[in-house]
């Protein structure tokens, strides 16, 4: 299995040496531009504002307005602005406030940071970071609590990686200005360590201090297991390490939890085998269930050995619908804990 232990990198790290996942994004990109001068970032209160989600806090104070720039509020307009500056040399890393905004800049998005390389037959790079804010479980409505990295995903031309925890989100981002290639940089609310949001005792965690990379398309293994796989991202990672912590005290079942950490790359070896050992799948996404990145899952298992499979592949994701404002009826749709170890009792009949 080429699945790399999400745990190699913090333990390296002192116990003193905690940060948020917010504080570690912001980290990894301050780290970068001190390293290249054509990293910059741009995007909607990213300045002395930081970022709504802390992602560049500090950030003006040591780069500057010249290279730490807040834009008019036109995606259209930045994420343009981007493209163009990543062509012409630049390592630009432009935030998107929230993935659900992505509709206004689809143009940009990809029909040019993810084409221009293949349109210029491989002689222009867009060495480019979109980075942006996803997920609910707020009651932020339909319009600001969506994933939809599937939908990027489902895009040729460019990576989209989703970090679940503050090590991986500093090696990722690292990874991601480094790229040649245009990546989609995903992460969730939840994960952030946001004094505004529902506690998350794993958005804090030990961060190196240096810079390193943690690879693209390499899934991490965030906990081990025998009994039944479960393949995830972002903070469905954590509510599938509850379950399995859950299931083990209560059932003796064992889950394993894989952590995706990128949908392009996508580790399928990792997913396979682990599947093979375990025998049973369920996949765990806070995107929506038609043609995202749970089918995609179960279609990789299917067309290469359906044989390896003890029982059928079960599914928690969002079903097609808006997410809902009223606090009730978002919990009720979100792959929640309860809907988790709902399904992973009904997988090994526990």
């Amino acid at each position: 299995m080429s699945v790399t232990d999400s745990a190699a990198k913090p333990a390296s790290a002192p116990a003193s040496r905690r940060l948020t996942t917010a504080r570690a994004i912001a980290e990894g990109i301050a780290q970068e531009m001190e390293r290249d001068s054509a990293v910059v970032v741009l995007g909607e209160d990213i300045g002395k504002y930081g970022g709504i989600f802390g992602a560049t806090g500090g950030l003006l104070d040591q780069f500057g307005p010249e290279r730490v720039m807040d834009t008019p509020i036109s995606e259209t307009a930045f994420i343009g602005l981007g493209a163009g500056a990543a062509v012409e040399g630049m390592r630009p890393v432009v935030e998107l406030m929230f993935a659900d905004f992505f509709g206004v800049a689809m143009d940009q998005i990809y029909n040019h940071m993810a084409k221009i390389h293949f349109e210029s037959g491989g002689n222009v790079r867009v060495p480019m970071v979109l980075m942006m804010a996803a997920g609910g479980g707020y009651s932020d409505a339909e319009q600001h609590s969506q994933c939809l990295w599937g939908t990027f995903a489902h895009l040729p031309g460019m990576k989209v990686v989703v970090p679940s925890n503050p090590a991986d989100a500093k090696g990722l981002m690292i990874s991601a200005i480094r790229d040649d290639n245009p990546v989609i940089y995903v992460f969730h609310k939840g994960v952030m360590g946001l004094p505004w949001m529902a506690r998350n005792p794993r958005s804090v965690g030990p961060v190196p201090a240096e810079p390193y990379e943690t690879p693209i398309g390499k899934a991490a293994v965030a906990r081990e297991g025998r009994d039944a796989t479960v393949v995830t991202v972002s903070l469905s990672v954590h509510h599938a390490l509850d379950v399995a912590q859950q299931m083990s005290a209560e059932h003796g079942v064992e889950l394993e939890v894989i952590d995706l950490r990128s949908l392009v790359p996508l580790d399928r070896e990792a997913i396979l085998g682990s599947v093979a050992k375990t025998g049973h799948l369920l996949i765990v996404d806070e995107d929506y269930q038609s043609f995202g990145m749970s089918g995609e899952i179960a279609a990789i298992v299917a067309e290469t050995d359906p044989g390896m499979l003890r029982a059928p592949v079960r599914r928690v994701a969002v079903p097609d619908v808006p997410i809902p404002y009223a606090r009730a009826l978002e919990q009720a749709v979100l792959p929640v804990p309860d809907r988790i170890l709902k399904a992973a009792r009904e997988l090994v009949g526990a």
